[in-house]
């Protein structure tokens, strides 16, 4: 991270590159040169105002990416020469209970005429460390159309990643609740479910965003930039084929596991009816041999051992009639 004393404090959040011509590598610099690469991970105001007064664009440009709800679009200022793309990137966030869940946040990506490229995001992600970390082919600061469609076809791709991430966890949690019926595998699938809707929503916005760039007068695109935005837009129309089909694969199974609990839960109510039954029967019988009136076989020696038999005999009866009518398993 660059850290600029410029009167008001240090700069903490503001990353600068520049490509070596000679080498092809990324480097770190300290200055705003033309065909610098200026990231910006939530920025401060402070930090906004001196990236704005260095490559002087509109403050608000850098403000849109910072909105978390922020559609994705292009915006094209004729006056400034500058173009806001705004793509929703895949991400992991914690929740409250300890668990985690996959879902999307907006990146900016800024291009200030022929000078500079500026990235925004509300924090690390593994889409900008990519490019930080030279993992990409053909990257060069100074060609800023290409870094913005290598940027898409890179998000693309993580896209897939994550939908794999997405069906495997799926897989583990359909394992777990076929031994255990536990609310927590349950809760699991409906955090994917979640996840899924967000990632189709973001994707579908990505395409249009990615299908507009080439109607866009402003940027150049030469014949491998072509293929390179063909190849992110074959890549995006794939996930979105892919979060479809996961996200059926998960409502039919999270439908299929709610009729089965619902079923175990009517096997359980039948098993507790069928008992309650088979008890009712000898506290009947008992409670009538129970009554201050004259009774049968009270005068006989062998009068209790006679309502035993007939309390059994009943209860036996009563165990028959209701296994044929399958109410005991």
């Amino acid at each position: 991270m660059v850290a600029k004393k410029k009167g008001r404090g240090i700069y903490n959040m503001i990353k600068l590159y520049n490509t070596d011509i000679e080498t092809n590598k990324l480097e770190r610099v300290d200055t705003y040169n033309r065909g610098t690469w200026i990231h910006m991970v939530d920025p401060s105001e402070d930090e906004i105002k001196e990236v704005c007064q260095n490559v002087n664009i509109k403050e608000d440009f850098i403000r849109y990416a910072l909105d978390n709800e922020e559609k994705a679009r292009i915006d094209v200022e004729d006056e400034d020469d500058t173009i806001l793309f705004i793509i929703d990137i895949p991400v992991t966030e914690k929740l409250s209970t300890g668990g985690y869940m996959y879902a999307t946040m907006p990146i900016g990506m800024i291009v200030v005429r022929d000078d500079f490229f500026i990235t925004v995001t509300l924090r690390e992600c593994s889409l900008i460390k990519k490019f930080e970390q030279n993992k990409v082919k053909s990257f060069c600061t100074y060609k800023k159309s290409r870094f913005i469609l290598q940027m898409m076809y890179n998000n693309s791709s993580e896209y897939l990643d994550y939908l794999k991430k997405i069906n495997k966890e799926t897989e583990i949690a359909e394992n777990v609740l076929k031994n255990s019926m536990k609310n927590r595998e349950l809760l699991k699938l409906l955090s994917l479910e979640k996840s899924l809707v967000y990632i189709t929503t973001s994707l579908r916005s990505n395409e249009a965003v990615m299908e507009r760039t080439l109607k866009i007068k402003n940027i150049k695109l030469y014949d491998e930039d072509e293929d390179i935005l063909e190849d992110a837009i074959i890549e995006n129309k794939q996930a979105i084929e892919m979060s479809k089909v996961y996200s059926d694969i998960l409502n039919g199974t999270m439908d299929a596991y709610a009729s089965i609990i619902s079923n175990n839960l009517n096997g359980v109510m039948k098993t507790l009816t069928s008992i309650t039954i088979i008890i009712a029967v000898p506290t009947m019988i008992a409670s009538f041999w129970g009554m201050n009136v004259k009774l049968p076989f009270e005068g006989s020696v062998f009068g209790f051992w006679i309502m035993i038999f007939i309390a059994t005999l009943l209860t036996i009866l009563s165990i028959l009639w209701l296994k044929k009518k399958d109410m005991l398993n």
